[in-house]
């Protein structure tokens, strides 16, 4: 049984929680993040440290509580720090390049691919063949690096695709005569 959730949190400089019935809200120099909280977790926030505990003994009242310390976790470090998924091109003639709220994707296709970012989620381009994914919201970062990729994941022969950049592909040997 997992006891993430007996670990209490403490407040970066600048967070704020405000806690109103089953709503939680954080903010933060980066933004704002609201979280609906379950009914079986009990939240308490004081002097800059919150602890989240499970109302009952159940089992679910347990794993909820240590999915909403991870949760407001992520809050905290999102509206603080913020997070970021960096992905890179790789073939030949594989390019990026961000427009506005549009990221203009050459992936080998007869055409272009376009890819419009949500709220919240924010694009760049370093270079050509790099891409870096940015926002307050772990969930939506993630997300969204997950449907660039989808365009064309890496293939295991030559490794061309869009990956993320900490991945390793392990390429298969080629079919041998």
């Amino acid at each position: 049984m997992s006891r993430i959730a007996n670990k209490p949190l403490s407040l970066p400089k600048g967070a704020e929680i405000s806690q109103s019935s089953d709503v939680l809200k954080v903010k933060g120099p980066k933004g704002e993040l609201t979280l609906s909280v379950n009914s079986e977790v009990e939240i308490n926030i004081e002097e800059g440290v919150a602890s989240v505990k499970a109302r009952s003994g159940s089992r679910f009242a347990v794993a909820m509580a240590g999915t909403t310390r991870s949760l407001v976790n992520n809050m905290l470090t999102g509206v603080t720090d913020g997070f970021e998924r960096k992905l890179s091109l790789v073939g030949v003639g594989y390019r990026a390049k961000v427009q506005g709220r549009k990221l203009d994707l050459t992936l080998g296709f007869s055409h272009p691919v376009v890819y419009e970012a949500p709220d919240g989620v924010d694009l760049e381009t370093p270079s050509q063949t790099e891409i870096v994914v940015k926002g307050i919201d772990k969930q939506k970062v993630g997300q969204v690096a997950a449907e660039i990729r989808r365009y064309r994941p890496p293939e295991p022969y030559k490794g061309k695709g869009v990956r993320y950049a900490d991945e390793r592909v392990v390429l298969k040997e080629a079919k041998k005569k």
